[in-house]
C-alpha cells in the first residue's frame, strides 16, 4: 500500500474511532495529543512510544507544533516490534492559526505527512499572514487528506461560543472536547467543559477527540 493511500486509511479510520470516543478513552486506550522533543515537548518520540506501549494504548498521535520528525520517528520504533497488540500510530500536528483575530491552535490528523500543502506548515515555526488564516489552515489540512480539530476551545482569549461556530464556518471537523483544563494528577477530563463541548458537538455534528495535551516526562499527564 502506497504512503498515500495508507493515510486514506488513517483519515477514514479516525473518522470512525473519533466518534467512539468518551471522558475515560485518555489517557489508557487513546493519547492525539502528545508533544516531543522536536517542539516544546521533553520526551523524545521512542520515549512516547515506548510509555504508549508499557500503558497499552490502542492508538496515539504526536501533535508537535509546525514538526512532523515525531511522528516518522515513533512510527518507525512501533513497526519495530512483531505482533498485533501494538498501538498504531496516526499522523498528527498542531499548527497556530488565527480565527476572529485570536490565536487558536488546530490539530490536524491522518494526513499524508509528505503532502507538498503542508511543507509551509511544518517547518518548525508558526505561519504567518495569509497563511495563518485558520480557513488555510483547515484547507490546507484537507488537502493533505487528513482532519482539522479546534484543540482546547477553551483556553483562548474568546470564549468557546464565539469561537466554535466560527471554525464550523471554515471548515473544522472537530474539537477537542476530552481535555485537562486544571491539569490534576492523575488526568481527567473536565466536567463541565466536557460536558458543554460534546452537546455542541453533537448538535454541529463534530468529530470528538481527547488527548493529554503531554510536554513533561508522562504521557499520562500534560505537565
Amino acid at each position: 500500500m502506497t504512503l498515500a493511500a495508507l493515510m486514506v486509511t488513517q483519515a477514514e479510520a479516525l473518522r470512525g474511532l473519533f466518534q467512539t470516543l468518551t471522558a475515560t478513552s485518555c489517557p489508557y486506550h487513546y493519547n492525539f495529543h502528545l508533544h516531543t522533543i522536536y517542539s516544546d515537548g521533553q520526551l523524545t518520540p521512542q520515549q512516547v512510544a515506548q510509555q504508549a506501549m508499557i500503558h497499552g494504548l490502542k492508538g496515539f498521535a504526536i501533535t508537535d507544533h509546525h514538526a512532523l520528525e515525531g511522528y516518522f520517528q515513533a512510527r518507525t520504533y512501533i513497526e519495530a516490534y512483531p505482533g498485533s497488540d501494538r498501538p498504531q500510530v496516526f499522523t498528527g500536528i498542531e499548527i497556530t492559526a488565527q480565527l476572529l483575530d485570536t490565536e487558536v491552535h488546530i490539530l490536524g490528523y491522518g494526513f499524508d505527512p509528505n503532502a507538498p500543502v503542508l511543507h509551509l506548515y511544518a517547518m518548525g515555526s508558526a505561519p504567518q499572514g495569509e497563511l495563518a488564516r485558520a480557513e488555510r489552515v483547515i484547507a490546507a489540512l484537507h488537502e493533505a487528506g487528513g482532519l482539522a480539530i479546534l484543540a482546547h476551545p477553551a483556553r483562548y482569549r474568546l470564549p468557546a461560543e464565539q469561537l466554535i461556530p466560527a471554525a464550523i464556518a471554515r471548515g473544522i471537523d472537530g474539537i477537542e472536547t476530552y481535555y485537562c483544563y486544571g491539569n490534576p494528577d492523575p488526568w481527567e477530563s473536565t466536567p463541565e467543559t466536557t460536558a458543554i463541548f460534546h452537546q455542541i458537538a453533537v448538535e454541529h455534528q463534530l468529530l470528538e477527540t481527547c488527548g493529554t495535551d503531554t510536554h513533561g516526562q508522562d504521557i499520562l499527564v500534560r505537565r
